[in-house]
């Protein structure tokens, strides 16, 4: 994979996504519901919010591949995640894939900052992050696998941005959506993202009904029998 290769995400940035506007309007576990009804696995588990705020953070991926960094004078010569951070917009998830490693930052705060200055969506990480503070600060969202205070420099870097990635096994491709909130985070492919959003807005209608009848005084044993259980039985 080249260091530099151009993203591939290019939608604009905004409204104008159909996509995008329902899928800020479930949640991450109506969408994991859907993904296991059509037989996909979506879930990335282990990856919490970082920074502070709230509310649900949906886009589009922009991707960063890290990795070890290159021994040989042909190797990355700007910052990883730089050149994402200046690409994506807020229709856009940068998504930085680094193994899952702890040790060291694979996001920090001038990132964040830069990326809150171009509106993006949000950031997710498979793996460390730096300055979450200062990412409070300038309003961006991170999620990741811890903190740390631990600088990438000469323990890793950027192999590739705009291409496809992959975290515990679930391949992430450019301009796939990315949903993350206070539940975890899930990813939809973009070639059956329609399907998936529409089985999950039918389980979250079907949720908010049984929840409004809970609300009125039915007993829960009531409202979560039969129904319930079948609610993520296998389409095709």
């Amino acid at each position: 994979m080249s260091s530099s290769t151009p993203s591939t995400t290019g939608r604009g940035h905004g409204g104008g996504d159909g996509l995008l506007e329902r899928l800020r309007r479930l949640d991450t576990c109506a969408v994991s519901d859907a993904l296991d009804k059509h037989h996909l696995v979506g879930a990335i588990v282990g990856i919490g919010r970082l920074s502070a705020g709230g509310g649900t953070v949906a886009g589009r991926a922009t991707t960063v591949q890290l990795g070890t960094p290159p021994t040989d004078s042909e190797g990355p010569k700007r910052h990883l995640g730089s050149a994402a951070a200046d690409a994506a917009g807020p229709s856009e998830v940068i998504v930085v894939a680094n193994g899952g490693r702890t040790d060291c930052g694979s996001w920090g705060g001038l990132l964040s900052r830069g990326a809150a200055v171009r509106g993006v969506a949000g950031v997710v990480v498979d793996g460390a992050v730096r300055d979450v503070d200062e990412a409070s600060e300038a309003g961006l969202p991170i999620f990741g696998r811890a903190t740390t205070c631990v600088t990438a420099r000469g323990r890793t870097a950027e192999l590739a941005w705009g291409v496809p990635v992959e975290i515990d096994g679930i391949e992430i491709k450019p301009g796939d959506l990315v949903l993350a909130d206070s539940n975890g985070c899930v990813v939809v492919p973009e070639a059956v993202a329609d399907q998936v959003l529409t089985t999950a807005e039918d389980i979250a209608d079907k949720e908010h009904s049984m929840a409004r009848a809970i609300d009125a005084g039915s007993p829960v044993s009531v409202v979560m029998s039969g129904e319930y259980e079948e609610m993520t039985n296998g389409t095709k």
